[in-house]
């Protein structure tokens, strides 16, 4: 029997079917960085009408730099920090700002959003006076020292800032109950636990968060707003974010039950996202890599069958 031997055909590739793989590959690379970067979404801003009089411009310029630097360089150690910033140019401008970042987040996840906060505020807020910008895991909130001043002596009363309410719960049986008793455990233990607590109740799952330097009792009171802002205007929705100036709220229902990373996302959890962001950029890097050379091989094969 006579072998017939094998013939290997070379595998050619169009130039539209390489286009089509970078395209994939680099949508691909621009989602691992969409993941990793969407704990730093902006959830909402607030910016004063009262804008800064132009012969103030440059010691108001010079007091706001020194401050947000100075939050900056504070956030590697804390996960709330408070300050006020002098002029060196006019003793009469003073500018008081701070900055919080979630309790449930590591050190090193509270200073990369932290990072982030003074150029949106100045990109976002431009050149008014006072501002918060509120990201998912941290804000940043300034004002000349004069506005602190008057909000303090007002006396105001909770101001809600923001709110978010999620899809209606249609036909969830038990559901209002098990939100009110998440709420009713929250508003206690955040007063015990200094300031932050995340508590789950069968299939409802609640946090809240005060402002670092509030008193026990006024969180307590803040948190209990929040909680009925979030009944009264989110109704029986399955999920919902309220935010007001001094606390911070939120629920989510598990019709499956709740997930376990959820109940424990801390510092390992924060890390362990952020590793998976780095890996999932460097397989897609490495494929990049691979397809880009198996590219410059073929066409100079090409090019080589063209001069013969």
């Amino acid at each position: 029997m006579k072998l017939v031997p094998k013939i290997s055909v070379p595998i050619t590739y169009s130039k539209p079917f390489f286009l089509l793989i970078l395209f994939f590959v680099t949508l691909s690379l621009l989602c691992v960085k969409t993941i990793s970067d969407s704990n730093n979404s902006l959830v909402f801003k607030t910016c004063s009408d009262r804008k800064i009089l132009t012969s103030r411009h440059q010691s108001h310029s010079q007091a706001f730099s020194s401050l947000l630097q100075e939050l900056v360089s504070q956030s590697s150690k804390s996960k709330f920090f408070k300050t006020t910033q002098l002029s060196d140019l006019d003793d009469q401008t003073a500018i008081s700002g701070l900055f919080q970042c979630r309790e449930d987040i590591s050190n090193e996840t509270c200073r990369n959003c932290v990072e982030t906060l003074p150029e949106m505020a100045t990109n976002l807020c431009k050149t008014a006076s006072s501002a918060r910008v509120q990201l998912k895991e941290c804000y940043i909130r300034y004002e000349p020292e004069d506005m602190l001043l008057e909000k303090y002596y007002s006396h105001n009363e909770l101001v809600l800032l923001h709110k978010t309410c999620g899809a209606e719960s249609n036909h969830v049986d038990g559901f209002e109950e098990m939100r009110s008793a998440a709420f009713s455990a929250l508003e206690d233990a955040v007063v015990e636990e200094g300031g932050f607590c995340k508590t789950n109740y069968q299939l409802v799952q609640a946090m809240a968060q005060c402002e670092g330097e509030m008193e026990a009792c006024e969180c307590g009171e803040c948190v209990n707003k929040a909680a009925e802002i979030a009944q009264e205007e989110c109704g029986n929705a399955v999920s919902a974010e309220i935010y007001l100036d001094t606390c911070f709220l939120s629920y989510s229902y598990y019709p499956q039950g709740i997930p376990v990373d959820r109940e424990n996302r801390g510092k390992s959890n924060s890390n362990n996202g952020r590793t998976l962001a780095i890996v999932l950029g460097g397989a897609a890097a490495l494929c990049f890599g691979f397809i880009f050379m198996l590219f410059i091989k073929s066409w100079t094969k090409k090019d080589d069958d063209d001069l013969v």
